[in-house]
């Protein structure tokens, strides 16, 4: 690999024009696919084999429009005053029914006409759905609507003495919940359709009435990149400057990954009518893409600079040589993030699959861009690429190495090694406590921060209607005896004995399918869609031998965005210590080739285990308790995102491996070359320890750019990365490593012969390149 990648090297430095021509024409076709696909992204997170994706599939394929997605508007009055005045409900009715004319929205006042008109059209849940949302007898389950409206403080909003299909008023009338549904779930909805409806209802707040409209956060827009996040790449750019001391010299990892974040984001929206794209994905592949392309293209640029000014060779030689040996270790760190990505692809979950080989192709062209690219931009640079101040400074530096940061912490850390194992134990120990009462969920409007449309359309509707309305669960009946019918007064029966249920607030019966043998029935919980209690509503509703199924003789199937969730959560869950297993079997595996030890691989899946549940640890403490919220941006905590520890896990898992392999590997080449135990582990420290610190500080800063995204599944991912990060490259590589690697001593290295013989000897440092290099070079002599 190192002879091959030396000669790839020396070609594009030799030929630049040519290899930048090749990638120059790869942006291009990206930019043409772009142009004309589009770009597409949707929100969905379906996971098939759940519970409640199969009633949803069985709703979609029986009552296609009651299986549609379901969204809310909350109006408001001013202070002390009411919504239903003549002025205020004309602004609302025009609105309300200009959302109903749209495509893909169900109006329920034409569908009850056609119910007239068609008796089988009587049984279509969506008219039910309308005229159970406007009578309160139908909601409630009552026969009295006195008694319904008293039992409820809310109820229908009345215009000319007729109750307005879908819309709710509190009981001081300074509220409205508008509720609607869509003929396909969201995520299968053009994205202006949503875009349509905010701004069809935000016109009522320029009527000067007052009414203020706060959409649901079903109709938020996809997850935005901002200026936080290049508030990260400045940072980036700094600490290149700082440690490689040229502007021409640090620039060049920034281009190389900013055109591999361009080619892979943007292959990845121009696939987008082929593959079905969450709108995560691509603000994973920009937080990745930029953090490894920089790095990688840093070890191969601070490698070449290294040759030139200890081993004084050209800049053409130094680079081809660069990348015969740093560029090894780039093949295979990058190797090693695409294998623990693509290994999230066992678990079988859809959209985490693809987020996961949209991440890994970002990780592969970065790769190649360091590998072909960078070489090219350094033949284009030539020699400036270290200056004669540089070159300088250097000599001076080299005179006082043995007095070096990097030289005094490496001996400290030999010499109190054990002290140190110990204390890195022992705190990161602690700091993973919290892991245990760690929640995973999908974040609600209910931890979105106070100034957000999502945030307060959820107090509002809490404060006038109750916190389960916020996540309403669907009810699919269906006879146990497949010949049975369901008659209405079995329905009526179901409907009045949910409604006993001490956490229901609320039941609609929707109506049944025109064969009778399936009914759909609305329920709102009188928590929230995060809470516990609405979790166990969901399983009670569920259990086949309940009082609810076994008195009535049904089947009954739960689903709706909150069951959607529910069920997401606990399957990310089961399948998280299965993925542990797999990385660490990876770990084992592909450390075992690299270093041909096994001591090595050992301590490093066991640092890694360390720093992944201490990262779990802090960010459950921080995101789900609130811990220092008001620092990183936000206001109230909530469960964590259901599939963050298994994304979070396989992305860091590859880049501590990256900082395993550049570290180690310049302690196993000073072993390599002569110098050994405590000797080998602090030189190797000295050469490898700044590029490695100047790289783990650019990933930081990519991914605490992030922390502060305006969406929290988005802050979630950040702040565990970028955590994560710091724990594993400063506490874990920098110094848990070289303090275990001096107990071992040489006997690190230690590999039975028998496997010696086995293994391939992948060459990662280089050896043979540099020896074949040494030899001709003393034959031309």
């Amino acid at each position: 690999m190192s002879t091959f990648l030396y000669r790839l090297g020396k070609s594009a430095y030799a030929k630049p024009w040519a290899f930048i021509a090749v990638w120059i024409i790869v942006l291009g076709v990206v930019g043409t696919l772009i142009g004309v696909n589009g770009i597409q992204s949707s929100s969905e997170m379906k996971i098939e084999g759940t519970e409640s994706q199969k009633v949803l599939d069985k709703l979609t394929k029986e009552l296609p429009a009651a299986a549609g997605g379901q969204a809310s508007i909350a109006f408001t009055a001013p202070d002390g005053e009411r919504l239903d005045t003549p002025e205020r409900t004309a602004l609302l009715l025009k609105a309300i029914n200009d959302v109903y004319n749209m495509e893909y929205v169900i109006n329920p006042v034409e569908l009850a006409a056609q119910a007239a008109a068609d008796p089988a059209a009587a049984a279509d849940p969506a008219a039910a759905a309308g005229q159970a949302a406007a009578d309160p007898a139908a909601v409630s389950g009552q026969a009295d609507p006195a008694a319904a409206a008293q039992a409820a403080p809310f109820g229908p909003l009345i215009v000319d003495g007729a109750p307005v299909p879908g819309v709710m008023l509190s009981a001081n009338g300074s509220i409205a919940l508008f509720q609607f549904q869509f003929t396909v779930q969201q995520t299968s909805l053009p994205s202006e359709v949503p875009d349509n409806i905010i701004d069809t209802v935000t016109e009522v707040e320029q009527s000067g009435s007052g009414i203020t409209a706060i959409p649901s956060d079903s109709l938020k827009s996809m997850p935005a990149i901002g200026s936080t996040e290049a508030i990260g790449v400045a940072v980036a750019a700094i600490v290149l400057f700082l440690t490689l001391g040229s502007v021409v010299a640090a620039g060049l990892p920034l281009l190389t990954a900013l055109l591999g974040v361009g080619i892979s984001v943007g292959g990845a929206f121009a696939l987008g009518s082929l593959i079905q794209m969450n709108d995560i994905t691509p603000v994973l592949a920009v937080m990745i893409g930029l953090a490894v392309g920089i790095d990688y293209s840093l070890f191969i640029v601070n490698r070449q600079r290294r040759l030139i000014l200890d081993e004084k060779l050209s800049a053409a030689e130094a680079a081809s040589r660069a990348l015969g040996t740093a560029g090894s270790a780039v093949f295979f760190a990058g190797l090693t993030v695409i294998i623990a990505l693509c290994g999230m692809l066992v678990i079988g979950i859809g959209f985490l699959s693809t987020m996961a080989l949209v991440a890994a192709a970002s990780v592969l062209i970065n790769v190649l861009l360091a590998l072909s690219l960078l070489p090219a931009l350094l033949g284009l640079v030539g020699e400036r690429i270290v200056t004669a101040k540089a070159r300088t400074k250097h000599s001076i530096a080299a005179k006082k190495s043995q007095n070096s940061f990097s030289h005094r912490w490496a001996n400290a850390t030999v010499k109190y090694r054990w002290a140190i194992i110990i204390l890195v134990v022992l705190v990161l120990g602690t700091a993973a406590i919290p892991v245990t009462k760690m929640e995973l969920g999908i974040p609600s409007g209910a931890s979105a921060n106070l100034d957000t449309p999502a945030r307060q359309s959820y107090d509002v509707i809490s404060k006038g209607f109750g916190e389960g309305f916020n996540g309403p669960l669907l009810l699919v009946a269906e006879p146990k005896n497949p010949t049975d019918t369901l008659s209405m007064q079995v329905v009526g029966k179901l409907v009045q004995e949910l409604q006993m249920h001490d956490n229901v607030a609320l039941v609609s019966p929707l109506g049944l399918n025109p064969t009778g043998k399936l009914a759909i029935i609305s329920l709102i919980p009188k928590t929230g869609p995060t809470d516990t209690a609405t979790r166990d509503l969901v399983q009670e509703l569920r259990d086949p031998a309940s009082s609810l199924t076994t008195g009535n003789n049904i089947n009954l199937g739960v689903t709706g965005f909150t069951a959607i969730n529910i069920d997401m959560s606990s399957k990310l869950s089961d399948a998280f210590p299965v993925y542990i297993g797999i990385i660490v079997i990876l770990s084992l595996i592909i450390l075992l080739l690299v270093f041909r030890s096994i001591i090595v691989p050992i301590k490093a899946t066991v640092g890694f285990v360390l720093s992944i549940i201490a990262t779990f640890g802090v960010t459950t403490a921080v995101y789900q308790w609130g811990w220092l919220h008001s620092l990183f941006g936000f206001d109230t905590g909530g469960p964590l995102l259901s599939f963050m520890p298994i994304l979070v896990t396989g992305i860091l898992y590859g880049l501590a491996m990256d900082y395993q392999v550049f570290l180690v590997s310049s302690m196993r080449e000073a072993y390599v070359h002569g110098r050994h135990g405590k000797e080998s582990v602090i030189h190797g420290y000295d050469l490898a320890s700044r590029v490695v610190l100047a790289a783990g500080v650019i990933m930081v800063s990519v991914f605490a750019g992030f922390i502060f995204a305006p969406d929290a599944m988005i802050k979630q991912i950040g702040f565990a990365l970028a955590f994560g990060i710091l724990i594993d490259a400063f506490i874990i590589r920098m110094t848990l490593v070289p303090a275990v690697m001096a107990v071992f001593g040489d006997k690190a290295w230690w590999l039975p012969k028998w496997l010696d013989r086995l293994l391939p000897n992948l060459d990662v440092e280089g050896d043979k390149l540099i020896a074949k290099l040494n030899a001709e070079s003393g034959q031309n002599k």
